[in-house]
């Protein structure tokens, strides 16, 4: 089995650095390893693209704008003349019909940029018996997903330390593409997300299993939380991860590195596995109060809409184009 923690807890395996003349030739077959593994991503961003949209197409129901008067091109309501209205704004149509003078009132459509983050390390390229799909693939989706009911919102989205912010249309394909080209990037790669600079007022998204220690994970979103930037975190996790169903002798082998472990009784280990990610999964909550960011926690078992919504319903509360009239029943995440 290979998973992306360790059966004593979510915490990362150690990657141990081979001291024999054989490090270079094994440092070159992990290297080409990687290039293949990148290669196969590409190829299937398509389908994932496509799931994507099918599955943002699927929660766009009953959303629509903010609902808010403001700057912008799009009308909204009619409402009376104030002392305070300019008299170039009174709609003559609408007023002849009436004993009042009216005004044409337009919705805010200032746009926000959301920064988004998929997490592409190797532990989220882990995937068990019980899920059809690895934590990477699950991460993407939701990115694109998320990307394409933002722009649709009229919001700017970019990869996180990597694209520059765009309202296009096509942001979720060009965002595909970037993936595409660039998956090996230290930035895709790495299991935190960069020390990006984000203008204030701008949103991030990020995406991944969070299993990196507390402390690391702390500082690096303090970073990116410093200029009153508003923060979304989705935690990915397989259910194997989160159940450890796994009897008798089982060998752990680390995602990243060589390290690998031999449980004679994986059973014996179920309950402080779990007491120990939950106390992990406590500290990451602690962590998005403390910043005033949402966290959620999603499984790869589960349909993808369930976390979108709910990441929906978070921005809503932000101050994005979306509002929900009242709470969907029965999505969780």
């Amino acid at each position: 089995m290979a998973g992306s923690g360790t059966p004593n807890g979510p915490q990362r395996a150690e990657t141990h650095r081979p001291q024999s003349h054989l490090a270079g030739t094994r440092a070159g077959a992990e290297v080409f390893a990687h290039e293949m593994e990148a290669h196969g991503l590409a190829d299937r961003l398509p389908d994932l693209l496509v799931e994507a949209s099918r599955i943002a197409a699927t929660v766009t129901h009953g959303i629509h704008g903010r609902r808010r008067a403001g700057p912008g091109e799009t009308f909204w309501q009619f409402r009376q003349l104030q002392s305070t209205d300019d008299a170039q704004l009174i709609d003559w149509r609408r007023s002849a019909s009436s004993d009042h003078l009216y005004v044409r009132e337009r919705e805010w459509e200032a746009a926000h940029t959301m920064w988004l983050w998929p997490d592409m390390s190797p532990s989220m390229a882990f995937r068990s018996h019980l899920s059809d799909v690895t934590k990477r693939a699950r991460a993407i989706v939701l990115m694109l997903a998320a990307a394409e009911l933002l722009v649709r919102g009229g919001e700017r989205v970019g990869l996180l330390g990597l694209t520059q912010p765009t309202a296009s249309r096509r942001a979720a394909v060009k965002l595909a593409e970037a993936l595409a080209q660039r998956a090996d990037d230290p930035v895709l790669v790495a299991s935190l997300p960069p020390k990006a600079r984000i203008s204030r007022f701008s949103g991030v998204l990020l995406i991944s299993d969070f299993l990196d220690p507390l402390d690391e994970i702390a500082s690096r979103l303090e970073v990116l939380a410093g200029a009153g930037v508003r923060g979304h975190l989705v935690q990915v996790l397989d259910p194997a991860e989160e159940t450890l169903p796994y009897d008798g002798r089982t060998e752990f082998i680390a995602p990243e590195g060589s390290l690998t472990w031999i449980a004679d009784r994986a059973e014996s280990l179920r309950d402080a596995y779990k007491a120990r990610l939950e106390a992990h999964r406590a500290g990451l909550a602690a962590i998005a109060h403390r910043l005033g960011w949402t966290f959620l926690v999603h499984h790869t078992d589960r349909p993808a809409s369930e976390p979108l919504l709910a990441l929906i319903m978070h921005m809503s509360a932000g101050g994005y184009r979306w509002q929900q009239p009242s709470p969907a029943k029965g999505a969780t995440a």
